[in-house]
């Protein structure tokens, strides 16, 4: 038996209140609690009466909101799958650089510059995907960067020379950061706006979760074998996720402005996977260069802009400590590719915990705002988690530093590192919901400039972090770190206190298509 359906599951809700579901907006807040409107409205709502459905399904089940819990969920899994792949492949390299600089007679210095590579493209890439996404459609886009990622990643498995190596990383940056960048897209077509925080929050664990398990599972393998096997296994990961895409992928876009009996007839899945059916039927209306602007576009707006500045100002010590902390490990502690890979138990411990915290917690802090606001959910309440994932950060950044500087027992630096990863946890689900439920017409472009800053930001702490540490020591500077971290919290402030008024400043972002 199939699980109920959205279009199911939902009521026409009665209500006095003349409220639409235009009037229920990113500007003003979503009234999702229905039994703070009237007696006369019709919008639908949960199977439940109590939440009101924004946006408003269309009657086609083919609606996207419309699908059975069944069908979305197993799309969000292959979309989480999918986004877990980049960091996972990029963080390898942080293990892996260890025997691959023995193998080319090079500095573990010289072999990081393609992991800096990778990590850049990462973000840049995910720019392009959603680009390509509001032109050819969000199925095909999936398919084809993955395919081109699965041959890339072959490509630094099967690498002979440094040259080689390192183009083939750049390569499979760029291609498999797919479902990282356009990772919203999917969930904002799929889901409700009061699912949204917990959706983000499942792709979210993935892509915190991967690049801690890459070093982890490589540290294994290159104790017992070579580098190149520890890629083998990216390659078939890789392969999996194309594979669930070819069966379970679908394609989300849907333009409820047509009329159902309108909408472009659905013939064939592998045409559609592939991208014949969106191009034959003009699925998507805008131009290539429309597609092309709307990147840009978003991050004019100064919500966005000041997100991606914040997102950037924490997460770039998440990659820069990632991509270096084994070079720190083995002189300090004496630890091995073995010793190095259990270490990373420490992130992963705390990436579930955050997961776990956040999966009630961002709904609680939500719902208490809406009683608080006449049952209008404004997209600032979203901001509150970080008041607590804050301090996490910091002192976790800041007893790191302390704990390498001084030798502290290894377990110290665990508790440091596990301290920030959780905050980080929490503090991305935060953001990323507060950007959506801001321009939801651009989930795709608010995800790809939140992925772009997480990448930047970390290229040049990659590139800095060593010599850094080793001229300040690691106390001044991942204590200088969290001081920045502490500072770009005022940005949090800012956005709480003028959100809404730089919001409706910036004005709405009227792309030609959702």
């Amino acid at each position: 038996m199939s699980m109920p359906s959205e279009l199911e599951k939902s009521t026409a809700y009665t209500v006095t209140d003349p409220v639409t579901p235009d009037s229920s907006s990113e500007d003003e807040g979503y009234v999702l609690d229905a039994h703070k409107l009237g007696a006369n409205s019709t919008l639908k709502t949960t199977r439940d009466g109590s939440i009101v459905l924004l946006p408003q399904p269309s009657d086609d089940p083919k609606d996207p909101l419309n699908w059975s819990q069944w069908k979305k969920h197993v799309l969000l899994f292959v979309i989480s799958a999918t986004a877990f792949l980049p960091d996972y492949g990029g963080a390898m390299g942080a293990v892996a650089l260890i025997p691959q600089a023995v193998d080319w007679n090079m500095t573990e210095e010289g072999v990081l510059q393609a992991l800096v590579g990778n990590v850049f493209v990462i973000g840049a890439g995910g720019l392009f995907t959603v680009a390509f996404m509001a032109y050819f459609g969000r199925l095909p886009v999936l398919f084809w960067f993955t395919f081109c990622a699965l041959w890339s990643a072959a490509f630094c498995a099967g690498a002979a020379t440094f040259t080689q190596y390192e183009a083939a990383r750049v390569l499979n940056g760029f291609f498999s950061t797919v479902a990282q960048g356009g990772g919203l897209v999917f969930i904002n077509d799929m889901f409700f706006v009061h699912e949204h925080a917990r959706k983000i929050n499942v792709w979210s664990f993935f892509i915190i979760l991967s690049p801690y398990l890459g070093p982890l599972f490589t540290g294994f393998i290159i104790a017992a074998s070579t580098w190149q096997w520890a890629f083998a296994l990216y390659v078939l990961m890789t392969g999996l996720c194309l594979t669930a895409i070819i069966c379970f992928g679908q394609e989300t876009y849907y333009d409820r402005r047509i009329a159902p009996q309108s909408q472009p007839v659905r013939k064939s899945h592998l045409q559609r996977v592939v991208g014949i059916e969106q191009y034959r039927t003009h699925l998507i209306g805008n131009t290539f260069s429309q597609a092309m602007m709307r990147p840009v576009r978003a991050i004019c707006k100064p919500v966005v802009f000041i997100s991606t500045i914040y997102y950037t100002l924490i997460f770039a010590w998440v990659v820069g400590i990632n991509t270096t902390l084994s070079i720190f490990l083995q002189p300090l502690y004496g630890f091995g590719p073995r010793q190095i890979g259990f270490f990373y138990f420490t992130p992963i411990v705390a990436t579930i915990l955050g997961e776990t915290c956040g999966h009630w917690l961002h709904d609680f802090i939500a719902n208490l705002c809406m009683r608080r606001n006449a049952g209008r959910l404004e997209a600032e309440a979203r901001l509150w988690v970080i008041y607590i994932a804050t301090p996490f950060m910091v002192a976790g950044l800041v007893l790191l530093g302390f704990a390498l500087q001084n030798g502290y027992h290894y377990m110290i630096t665990a508790v440091g590192w596990g301290l920030y990863v959780f905050g980080i946890m929490i503090a991305t689900v935060g953001i990323n919901a507060y950007a959506l439920d801001s321009y939801p017409e651009g989930a795709g472009e608010v995800s790809a400039w939140l992925n772009f800053a997480r990448t930047t930001g970390g290229v040049f702490v990659t590139e800095w972090q060593i010599p850094w540490a080793t001229a300040v020591g690691p106390v001044s500077a991942l204590g200088t770190q969290g001081g920045i971290t502490a500072g770009a919290f005022l940005l949090v402030v800012v956005l709480q206190v003028y959100g809404k008024r730089l919001r409706h400043y910036g004005g709405k972002l009227n792309f030609r298509t959702n």
